[in-house]
């Protein structure tokens, strides 16, 4: 089915490029048919490349000097451009609405089956099958904008399948969706694989999701890919892991698991030794130290270690610097936010999460005058200003948001003039203080890369550095994590700490729950625009079935998040 013959690329050209490493470089590979392979590596790594390889796009339109070959289905890339390789591979990019061409979900999968002269008989009855296959039959003539991210995700997907491809490849398919949307995703795609025989070959970052799901595990590091290996094995080398993988090496068990399932299997030790530590003294006299059960409650657990070490705890005396209350927005004839009330501290990291469409980003922008309510007031700062009344340029040292798409934010030539006009308006210019942001977040960047050239995670974190650069007292970030491996989610983490210290209020919209199981203070639910539940991370995310993270799932119902609140808990805070 495909065939990676050693191949090599070089993004340069003209003479003297070959002799340099290359920005990848691949074994000789070959991947039979009803493979679904996970590409795993760290954010900018080379995944992104590697898969533009499989249908064209490197070198056809990146440019850029290639060796070797990449066969798919017995096309020689080299030689057919994407558009003829359209009828055997189908690729979805990381942003599935920046590919509609068409107003309609019903259109919108004919389409491309137009431009391959597919017959109309064949077009309708694949049009149906796909529909089903993929559980859109309900939305089949709704506009195209007004669907959740997970069902425009599944769109994106069908659109390419009923064009009849061989190879379906998927970039970064869930980084949007929220945790049930994402499973719903990868489960069509495992049917895809099963009942089909169709091979899918899917590059992500939040390996939890997908992990349990593939048949082999491709590494890209530094632009050297490896050839496919057994996930247990992958996981045993690889430089980014899920935290179930992280509570495994931690504990000792062997063979490590890839699932929840597994790891719950060998927790029973574990959480027997958690239990006697999380109970109060008063409580663990009461049970005579016995192990936790699922009637524990929140009054009867041992404050100390639910606190995540170095995680900001906020005194409630704190000033509120960001506030809302009965706030009511609405985004065309859509009612995205419906009386809200929410009073965000200094010195608070608050999280908030729902299912797509349940009105974040619109809380989000409305918080930074963006979007101006229909209803409610808004107000930041000490003084209690409405964003939405002040210049962009006094807004943005006021408030900083940072949206899911970086690229409205970025405007220079190079990533070097990016920070050096960041450092400008801030009133420090020369200063590199952007610069030396962005190292912190996404590590070393080549400062005279373009930032359209840049990874997804590096282009987020190079979009947060200029927002940061004016020291905003109030931050915003919508989906912060879409692109950023672990190693890069834990310089982010670092840094909203180190903001939360010094009195920065920090609002995340997210659907990453391990992300809010790490820095979280406090999780904000919503759900139909409404808040449905306000309390500390641990109350909101360990006893819940849709956004509990993977460390609470394994060790249910000893309420610990992350492994590092399972370290502090045994060994003490760091």
């Amino acid at each position: 089915m495909i065939h990676l013959d050693s191949l090599r690329v070089w993004y340069d050209e003209g003479p003297g490029t070959t002799d340099r490493p290359p920005d990848l470089q691949t074994p000789d590979v070959r991947i039979g048919e009803g493979e679904l392979i996970l590409v795993a590596g760290p954010t900018g790594s080379g995944k992104s490349t590697l898969l533009r390889s499989l249908n064209g796009l490197v070198p056809h339109f990146t440019g850029g000097t290639v060796a070797g070959r990449v066969i798919v289905d017995g096309r020689d890339t080299r030689e057919y451009r994407p558009r003829d390789l359209a009828d055997v591979v189908g690729m979805v990019q990381q942003n599935p609405a920046a590919s509609f061409v068409t107003d309609t979900v019903e259109d919108e999968i004919a389409y491309g089956m137009e431009t391959l002269a597919v017959p109309p008989t064949v077009m309708r009855r694949r049009v149906e099958e796909t529909l089903d296959l993929l559980g859109l039959a309900a939305v089949r003539r709704r506009v195209l904008h007004e669907l959740s991210g997970g069902q425009q995700q599944r769109v994106a997907i069908a659109a390419v399948l009923a064009a009849g491809p061989h190879l379906l490849v998927l970039d970064e398919p869930t980084s949007a969706l929220d945790p049930v949307a994402a499973e719903e995703v990868l489960s069509a795609v495992q049917r895809l694989v099963h009942d089909l025989g169709l091979t899918v070959i899917v590059a992500e970052h939040r390996l939890e999701r997908v992990i349990h799901h593939a048949d082999q595990v491709m590494l890209v590091e530094d632009g050297q890919v490896s050839a496919p290996l057994p996930p247990a094995v992958a996981m045993a080398h690889s430089p980014v892991f899920p935290p179930v993988i992280e509570l495994g090496r931690y504990a000792g068990w062997e063979p490590l698991p890839l699932s929840v399932r597994e790891a719950r299997r060998v927790a029973g030790p574990l959480r027997d030794r958690l239990a006697p530590v999380l109970l109060a003294d008063d409580a663990q006299r009461a049970t005579g130290g016995g192990a936790l059960t699922s009637r524990w409650s929140w009054s009867s657990l041992n404050p100390l270690t639910l606190r995540r070490p170095a995680a900001i705890s906020p005194e409630a005396e704190s000033p509120v610097v960001a506030d809302v209350a009965g706030l009511t927005v609405r985004r065309g004839p859509h009612l995205a936010l419906r009386e809200v009330d929410l009073a965000i501290r200094a010195g608070q990291i608050a999280t908030v999460m729902g299912r797509n469409g349940a009105g974040k980003s619109t809380l989000l922008w409305t918080l930074a005058g963006a979007l101006r309510p229909d209803a409610g007031t808004v107000g930041i700062g000490e003084r209690v200003v409405d964003p939405a009344s002040l210049a962009p340029r006094d807004r943005v040292r006021l408030v900083g948001m940072v949206p899911q798409d970086p690229n409205h934010l970025l405007y220079a030539d190079s990533v070097g003039q990016e920070c050096a006009d960041a450092d400008a308006d801030a009133g420090r210019p020369g200063s590199g203080a952007t610069a030396a942001l962005l190292t912190r977040i996404a590590g070393a960047v080549e400062t005279q890369r373009h930032p359209r050239d840049l990874s997804e995670g590096q282009r987020l974190a190079l979009a947060l550095a200029v927002i940061l650069a004016a020291d905003p007292p109030v931050l915003l970030l919508d989906e912060p994590t879409r692109g950023l491996d672990y190693a890069a989610k834990a310089r982010l983490i670092a840094v909203l700490r180190a903001l939360a210290a010094r009195g920065h209020a920090v609002v995340l919209a997210t659907h990453d729950v391990e992300l809010a199981a790490e820095v979280a203070t406090r999780v904000v639910l919503l759900a139909e625009g409404q808040v449905v539940a306000d309390d500390p991370s641990p109350q909101v995310l360990a006893g819940s079935t849709a956004y509990a993270p993977q460390v609470a799932r394994v060790l249910h119902p000893v309420p610990l998040l992350t492994v590092e609140a399972v370290r502090a808990a045994l060994e003490g805070p760091c």
